[in-house]
């Protein structure tokens, strides 16, 4: 088959931190598919189409790719931030596990990227400097009660969080219910950061102890990080910066 197929990541928003690589793939795609406002970030050019769909559609989108892959078209799918983080290279991987046979002799790459969760911690100093843990806290995929397990086990173990899809016109109510579980599990004031649209001009961080925490605070723009029981801030002109020690005692045990 001379067509192929890549994954790639275009990052948190600022074009600057678009990698090489991608700009690289961009560049040779005749084909780009993805959820709509991903899509709009491709500048279109001659010889190149763009395939824009719906949020909801994702195992349909992998499938289109695939089959222009197989005709021999030089197809990209592009997703936000990292595409092999909550985003599209599950779904076409998932397509290529249930499609037909010919599909799993394309050649098919993953380019990664920076994820929302990185973007944002760099923002605010290391917040995610110890073990950390990633969820989603959409539902539409998984049972809500599978995300209050995770929450709660996360932190039992202590571990700093980052947040994923924590509120939408759709799911108006589950990041209250987050917050309420998180502040049972912790019961403490560490330090929960609300970062929206970093890298971009709407770029908005607000940083809050946990009990200060609003659902009001987020949306789907929105990334949500919280740190363990040991997250520091440093206090200075401006806004702090927040880090979790590399190192935790010898001695300490979980409670």
């Amino acid at each position: 088959m001379s067509g192929s197929l890549v994954i790639a990541g275009l990052g948190p928003g600022a074009e600057a931190l678009v990698t090489p690589q991608v700009t690289a793939a961009l560049a040779r795609a005749t084909d780009i598919v993805g959820y709509i406002p991903y899509v709009a970030r491709v500048a279109p050019r001659d010889g190149l189409t763009l395939h824009a769909s719906d949020n909801r559609v994702e195992l349909d989108r992998s499938r289109h790719a695939l089959e222009m892959a197989a005709a021999g078209r030089h197809v990209v799918v592009v997703s936000s931030g990292d595409p092999g983080v909550f985003a599209m290279a599950a779904a076409v991987f998932e397509a290529v596990e249930s499609g037909p046979p010919a599909w799993r002799d394309l050649h098919i790459e993953v380019l990664p990227g920076i994820t929302a969760m990185l973007a944002a911690a760099a923002r605010v100093g290391a917040p995610l400097g110890h073990d950390f843990c990633a969820i989603n806290l959409s539902d539409n995929l998984k049972p809500w009660a599978l995300i209050e397990k995770r929450l709660r086990l996360a932190a039992e173990a202590d571990f700093a969080m980052a947040f994923y899809n924590p509120r939408s016109k759709a799911r108006p109510d589950g990041f209250a219910r987050v917050l309420e579980i998180l502040n049972e599990a912790c019961g403490d004031t560490r330090p929960m950061i609300f970062a929206r649209a970093v890298s971009t001009p709407e770029q908005a961080i607000r940083i809050v102890p946990l009990p200060e925490a609003r659902p009001e605070m987020a949306d789907m723009r929105t990334m949500v990080l919280l740190g363990n029981s040991t997250t520091r801030l440093i206090t200075r002109d401006g806004a702090p910066f927040v880090y979790t020690p590399r190192s935790v005692p010898m001695d300490a045990t979980p409670e």
